[in-house]
């Protein structure tokens, strides 16, 4: 990532658009946004068709200021916890609504805490799935093993 893609207050990204030092607003191509974030030109293109990015537009050139900057961390890290689009769009109207900061943190909060009570939920059915799957190997080996010229 560049310095410009690092440069935020301090806490998650979630909890809020970057901030860009200096008066002069810096503005990525759609080659150089995906190369900041690692992401392809085919899913900022995605992400602009679903209203979470809005770049400003040049003929056919698309170019991302620190607003945009700021979303596409926010989509990114939105995306790593697991949020959906929905939930996504969701994080962004509440960071550039016009309630006050504790009110966005504590949405945000909320937000989080049932993504991971939900997290928490797949994680004990993956690890009762995963034990039940050893348990069936187990026994397939055992059938095996007693069997081995069948």
């Amino acid at each position: 990532m560049t310095e410009l893609s690092r440069t935020a207050a301090f806490g998650p990204d979630l909890a809020g658009p970057i901030l860009v030092e200096g008066g002069t607003e810096a503005r990525l191509s759609i080659a150089e946004m995906a190369e900041t974030f690692g992401v392809t030109l085919r899913a900022l293109r995605f992400y602009e068709e679903k209203g979470l990015l809005r770049p400003e537009r040049k003929g056919a050139r698309r170019f991302y200021g620190a607003r945009e900057i700021g979303r596409m961390r926010v989509i990114l890290q939105a995306k790593r916890i697991g949020l959906t689009l929905v939930e996504i769009r969701e994080v962004i109207s509440l960071l550039e609504g016009r309630s006050s900061r504790m009110s966005q943190l504590r949405s945000l909060r909320e937000m989080c805490a049932r993504q991971e009570d939900l997290l928490s939920e797949q994680l004990e059915q993956l690890q009762a799935q995963a034990k039940e799957t050893a348990s069936v190997v187990a026994a397939l080996e055992g059938l095996i093993e007693a069997n081995p010229d069948a």
